[in-house]
């Protein structure tokens, strides 16, 4: 899921870019209760600050950021009839779940691959790539259509928004808790902070935020089954499922490394790798919606 994999960007970067200009501006210093033991209250609120200002800024950011790193078309008004089809069908399906008509975008990749992304439910983006609209048929179109829909209607933006930054929280505070235990027990700082403790709380806080991403990518994998029952329900069990057979058989050739675990055909099997994917196996979402069909 391409929206995810630029929200998890975004959100690291500004993260760390925030982190570190605590330090420069001596923000950290409220943390030292009398230079000697961390304040743990300070420590927790300015975590939370920052936790949440990177995650929601992520957010705001989510839909230029979308545009411009994919190379997003938006189409407002149809060139040709295929064209005309999709802004018609998105409209009908947005009226379906009463949000309104989301921007609708294009961009060239033969990956059969979409997105959804915006800081509302009401300025949003949907956008398919090159490949998915001309190897898939119209129902199938739609049952994507309506899955990207049902991401926005369901709130799982903003959602995950909260979710990341309560993660963002815990992965600085606890950062900041090493990184002062080393400087005392391993450096031997009496009063406050040597090299050690920046060093450390920027390291840990890193590898933090790479284990903490399989939460959000949990999060994902569920959010996703949610999002194909909603289409099914909105479109046919049975156009949604077609939609992720084409998605299992023509999906072969792989996203870049840096976006392998974000497709929207979740086709990794790696028990390890799994972890970090943002969408279920597709085997176990056509399942799922037999099961509940």
């Amino acid at each position: 899921m391409l929206r995810i994999a630029l929200f998890l960007g975004t959100n690291i970067a500004i993260l760390f870019i925030l982190s570190i200009s605590m330090s420069v501006f001596g923000i950290e210093g409220v943390l030292d209760e009398q230079g000697v033991d961390l304040n743990i209250n300070s420590l927790l609120f300015i975590s939370a600050i920052i936790g949440f200002s990177g995650s929601f800024i992520s957010l705001l950011l989510s839909k230029w950021l979308a545009k411009k790193s994919m190379g997003v078309i938006i189409i407002s008004t149809p060139s040709n009839e295929t064209e005309k089809w999709l802004l018609l069908t998105l409209k009908e399906i947005s009226l379906k779940v009463g949000i309104k008509t989301p921007e609708f975008g294009l961009f060239k990749s033969q990956q059969l691959n979409a997105f959804a992304t915006g800081f509302s439910k009401n300025n949003s983006l949907v956008a398919l790539s090159s490949g998915l609209v001309n190897h898939m048929n119209r129902d199938e179109i739609e049952a994507v259509i309506a899955h990207e829909i049902s991401h926005i209607s369901n709130g799982d933006m903003v959602t995950m928004t909260l979710i990341q930054g309560i993660i963002n929280t815990f992965v600085i505070f606890f950062s900041r808790v090493i990184g002062h235990i080393v400087d005392r027990v391993v450096f031997k700082v009496q009063r406050g902070h040597g090299p050690a403790y920046y060093i450390t709380s920027i390291i840990t806080q890193i590898i933090l935020s790479i284990l903490a991403s399989m939460i959000v990518m949990w999060f994902s994998r569920k959010r996703e089954y949610e999002a194909d029952s909603s289409a099914a329900n909105l479109v046919g069990p049975s156009k949604m499922i077609s939609a992720l057979k084409t998605l299992s058989l023509k999906s072969t050739s792989e996203l870049p490394d840096q976006m392998a675990a974000f497709g929207i055909s979740g086709k990794d099997k790696n028990t390890f790798k799994s972890l970090f994917s943002s969408h279920p196996p597709i085997e176990s979402r056509i399942e799922s919606l037999l099961k509940n069909s």
